[in-house]
């Protein structure tokens, strides 16, 4: 019994001691519970400051710069002449590139650089081989494709924090006005006359700054129409100037870095007025000759009253739209290259057909009346290169090769010597045809197509340009 009692007692004593081990731990949780709650209070109190403390430094960017942006254009920020205001109105403006191709390459490349909120690319063309050495915004992998698609994709890889369309069709009076009105600024970028008359007269009756630029050869020049009341084209060119003066770099050739250089300073021109900053060239005209490295900055003349499209009776959209501005200039809107029908189809003989005469050995003369810096490029066997510009001076030596070719051919065959005009695309070996005519060389006909035609339908091998 005694040792049932101690072991009772012993029991007795163990559970008084866990309900109190018990007690202590629901005591203890309930402490902490207490001391989770108030950590949590002081958490939100710190929580809250910190938020308001986040909002306190957001309501500082009222320039509308997100950081990323602030980091991406800091070098413009820097700029006490630039700043967060200029690059605060660049993100908010609208900026219009019309043509893709040597002046608007760099020019779009820098506008999606430097931060323009919305990028418009205009151009119907497809990207080619001959683009490469001064269309820099191309590369070989999009030839055969669209240029405004290639361009898009160029200005996007550089930001793509901006926003850019593009508009793959021809601009013409029936789009222009429903295109441009998209944009604040427009950038002329284009190289034909009926083209630059009909972007201007649509910025004026749209009230558009229109940066004008153009490159040929080895000069540019570049200007700003219709801004804050200055000149527009038509004010400087009422009327177009002759179509022979209206060379396109197709025609004549074009040192790569010189639209290159024109197209910068495009860009240039069409920022400043963007952002608000600097001083636009207005009023005046840039001209650049390359070879000599000299700039000029020339002034223009202003609004004259009588200008039909700024002047006192400026145009409407309704009379802009029912313009025709082929016929005004004399020239196509169209990039591919002229077709002249001057001479009747029995002055005329296929590339396909003269190679029959070649291979039968047919006594002939062959005058290609391309320049002789053509002429060094490349050339028909057996051609005599006597440029049209000089031909007149030259009808002896003309004459001199058809008698030694008819004395040859007596001695052969007994009959007499024919006469063929070739040139780059058959339009001047025509102009050739009608003056030798003239002249009384009755049996003288053009090569149709030219030397392109020989390339395409003769000798796949045979080089073109």
């Amino acid at each position: 019994m005694d040792s049932n009692g101690d072991d009772v007692s012993r029991i007795l004593g163990e559970l008084e001691t866990l309900k109190g081990t018990k007690t202590d731990i629901e005591n203890r949780i309930l402490l902490l519970e207490t001391q989770l709650r108030e950590l949590n209070s002081q958490n939100d109190t710190v929580l809250n400051g910190y938020s308001q403390s986040i909002s306190a430094v957001d309501s500082c960017f009222a320039h509308g710069l997100s950081p990323d942006a602030i980091y991406r254009y800091s070098r413009h920020l820097l700029l006490p002449s630039f700043g967060v205001t200029g690059q605060s109105n660049l993100l908010k403006s609208s900026i219009l590139v019309v043509g893709a191709g040597g002046l608007g390459s760099p020019a779009l490349l820098y506008l999606a650089a430097c931060g323009v909120g919305r990028l418009g690319i205009v151009d119907h063309d497809v990207v080619e081989l001959n683009n490469m050495h001064r269309q820099v915004i191309h590369t070989e992998a999009y030839i055969g494709q669209p240029k405004a698609k290639s361009a898009a994709a160029a200005c996007r890889s550089i930001n793509s924090t901006i926003q850019i369309s593009e508009h793959q069709e021809a601009l013409c009076t029936s789009n222009a006005l429903e295109i441009l009105s998209q944009y604040d600024i427009v950038v002329d970028a284009t190289d034909n006359a009926p083209s630059r008359y009909m972007i201007n007269d649509c910025c004026v009756v749209l009230g558009k700054p229109l940066v004008s630029g153009a490159a040929l050869g080895v000069e540019g020049q570049l200007t700003v129409y219709n801004y804050n009341g200055g000149p527009c084209y038509r004010c400087l060119f009422p009327t177009p100037p002759p179509t022979t003066a209206c060379q396109r770099c197709a025609d004549s050739g074009v040192l790569g870095v010189v639209p290159g250089i024109i197209g910068c300073l495009q860009a240039l021109e069409a920022i400043k007025i963007a952002s608000a900053v600097g001083e636009p060239l207005s009023g005046r005209m840039l001209l650049f000759d390359a070879l000599s490295a000299r700039i000029r900055i020339v002034k223009i003349r202003g609004r004259p009253s009588q200008c039909e499209a700024c002047g006192e009776n400026a145009l409407s959209q309704q009379q802009f739209r029912e313009f025709d501005y082929e016929k005004f200039t004399q020239s196509p809107l169209s990039t591919a290259p002229l077709k002249l029908n001057l001479i009747p189809e029995d002055s005329r003989i296929s590339s396909k057909e003269y190679k029959e005469k070649v291979l039968n050995r047919e006594a002939h003369v062959l005058v290609d009346v391309r320049p002789v810096h053509h002429f060094s490029i490349v050339s028909l066997p057996k051609s005599l290169n006597i440029p049209l510009s000089s031909l007149e001076a030259r009808l002896p030596e003309i004459s001199s090769a058809l008698k030694q070719e008819e004395e040859c051919n007596m001695n052969d065959f007994g009959v007499g010597a024919s006469l063929y005009l070739v040139c780059r695309r058959g339009n001047d070996s025509q102009r050739a045809v009608q003056y030798l005519h003239k002249m009384g060389f009755g049996s003288a006909r053009d090569i149709i197509g030219g030397l392109t035609s020989w390339a395409q339908d003769v000798d796949p091998n045979f080089p073109i340009y």
